[in-house]
């Protein structure tokens, strides 16, 4: 196929990236970060900081304890940590111990981390205290080997680690009760003397990451990612970027977006890594006013983030008080950028906002604006280096540009397939290597892509996949629902927010009884922000639920 988006390169950025050997790994690329940048601060959380080289010692300290448990190399260690100094540490110990990482939501509901961890089969669960209950509720259904209960305050010192662990204990009450008997503290985990540790040989071909995306049928599926997807990625977005960031100097990242979601995994963990920068680790997002107060404090060259809190920050009347003079880059992914947004943010901070466009499947990054432009273009760019992007027809046929079709992916960053689903693989992969993506694009005769519509029924909610069948699933099993069905409508906030109509069984149900039910059972990106109670839902003539008739009837609702 013809690479027409290779002349909308800037100077320098190569139309392929080189592949270290086959046997080689990730950790090879971390260990020259490790051994370059030992010095510089790595991670900071709270005020404290990480550098590279404690980062090393703790998360090899982290993989010999892994390694001391007597599992065989593959086996899955789940993370269900917020963006917190643990999180490195415990990330890049499972990668050096040879195991696979299994990023866990911290928000997930009881049946959400049950279907997780029994699909992935873990067996070690590293999970922030705050969410211990959670797991508590489902223990006896998935019996983890091994568990590790972090707190907040284990790596900010021991005084300022009291204090915080006091505070959210026993002042702001956010610890539920939990009991998880044979734990250990994460802590603990660290006392293994790194001379224990023995690194396994790996190679690019080698499982590193489940990456957990929604299904078409309701199914939470792994992406199986390897060391030559990830390692790909990384040198694919360095290509593109080395000439805007580089790293000659320490800068810092800001890192809100959380690190178990594959963009900031990839982004803010990796990429940040590989140029050695700071990545001031927020955990709580929603706190637009530490959010600024970090911004102040570090002056970050680097904000990759979602709409929502683009447009959360350019809102915020302290936000436009602060100081951009250090700020090169900002990058929008997850979710649409929306040009009101995009006009404000550059007006704001005289940085454009540049939109790139990635899967869980694809590590993620696949297409991104080129980093010389200077304006919104309302596109996702371009494909990067060693990517080709393809629009295809319902058969499998590539189109001729202007034409609508389903974007398509082949290159090293596409997984290798869905973690012990090859039926649901092969609905995905083409013969020929491509990844359907399920998106409906057009391709301009520059090569830029925009994203016009989805094949898929899916629900973007601030970035996070939502599958309306997961949705319908939960709410149909309430014993006074008869049927349910949901879509997607449009939300300033977050982009997209799920909306609901349920037929009832039981005239009594009432919204409020069925919103409590979901909250139960779902957690907060996935709920549905609109229930609308109706008589019937609109089917085919072979009994299937037409969504579109339903998005028409909400349009007239306004």
């Amino acid at each position: 196929m013809e690479k027409i988006w290779l002349k909308q390169y800037p100077p320098g950025v190569p139309e392929t990236i080189t592949l270290p050997a086959e046997n080689t790994s990730l950790l090879d690329i971390l260990d020259v970060s490790f051994r370059e940048y030992g010095p510089r601060t790595a991670f900071v959380n709270m005020g404290k900081g990480m550098s590279y080289s404690e980062l090393s010692h703790k998360a090899r300290s982290f993989a010999a304890w892994l390694q001391s448990l007597g599992l065989p190399q593959g086996a899955r260690v789940a993370i269900m940590l917020p963006n917190t100094l643990q999180y490195p540490v415990a990330a890049l110990g499972t990668m050096m111990a040879g195991m696979v990482l299994v990023n866990v939501n911290p928000l997930y509901t009881a049946r959400e981390l049950e279907h997780q961890l029994k699909d992935a089969d873990a067996q070690v669960l590293i999970i922030l205290e705050n969410f211990a209950h959670v797991y508590q509720e489902i223990r006896q259904q998935v019996p983890v080997k091994h568990v590790v209960v972090a707190t907040v305050g284990d790596m900010l010192g021991l005084i300022k680690g009291n204090i915080v662990n006091f505070v959210l204990r026993n002042v702001r009450k956010q610890i539920p009760d939990w009991d998880l008997p044979g734990h250990i503290g994460f802590n603990e985990t660290l006392k293994i003397p790194v001379t224990r540790y023995q690194r396994p040989a790996m190679r690019l071909d080698d499982t590193v990451l489940l990456q957990y995306t929604g299904g078409t049928t309701g199914v939470s599926k792994g992406a199986e990612l390897t060391h030559r997807n990830l390692v790909a990625n990384l040198l694919q977005v360095e290509a593109m970027f080395k000439n805007k960031l580089n790293a000659n100097q320490p800068e810092n990242i800001l890192t809100a977006l959380p690190l178990y979601h594959i963009f900031a995994f990839m982004v803010c963990l990796l990429f940040s890594m590989r140029l050695g920068f700071n990545s001031i680790l927020i955990a709580n997002p929603r706190d637009l006013p530490d959010v600024i107060k970090q911004i102040d404090t570090y002056k970050p060259a680097f904000i990759p983030a979602v709409n929502t809190l683009f447009n959360a920050l350019a809102h915020h009347p302290d936000f436009k008080k602060l100081d951009f003079s250090d700020l090169k880059l900002a990058m929008g992914g997850g979710m649409a950028v929306l040009p009101a947004t995009a006009a404000l943010w550059k007006e704001i901070t005289g940085v454009s906002i540049l939109e790139g466009y990635g899967l869980s499947e694809t590590s993620p990054v696949v297409t991104v604006n080129s980093p010389d432009n200077t304006e919104y273009t309302g596109t996702i760019g371009i494909p990067i280096p060693s990517t080709e992007v393809a629009l295809l027809d319902d058969d499998g046929k590539q189109l001729p540009l202007g034409e609508r079709g389903e974007i398509a992916v082949r290159g090293p960053q596409v997984m290798r397939g869905y973690w012990n689903r090859p039926d649901e693989t092969a609905k995905v992969m083409t013969a020929d290597g491509f990844f359907r993506t399920g998106d409906i694009g057009i391709m301009d005769d520059k090569g830029q892509v925009k994203i016009v519509d989805r094949k898929k029924d899916m629900i973007l909610v601030s970035g996070f996949n939502v599958y309306p069948n997961e949705i319908e699933e939960v709410v149909t099993h309430h014993p006074k629902v008869l049927e349910a069905a949901a879509i997607g409508v449009t939300d300033e906030r977050s982009g997209e927010v799920p909306k609901v109509f349920v037929v009832k069984k039981d005239p009594s149900l009432t919204e409020s009884e069925l919103k409590q039910y979901l909250e139960e059972n779902l957690t907060g990106y996935k709920r549905p922000k609109y229930v609308e109670f109706i008589d019937e839902l609109p089917k085919s003539n072979v009994g299937k639920i037409l969504r579109k008739d339903l998005r028409t009837l909400n349009a007239n609702r306004k």
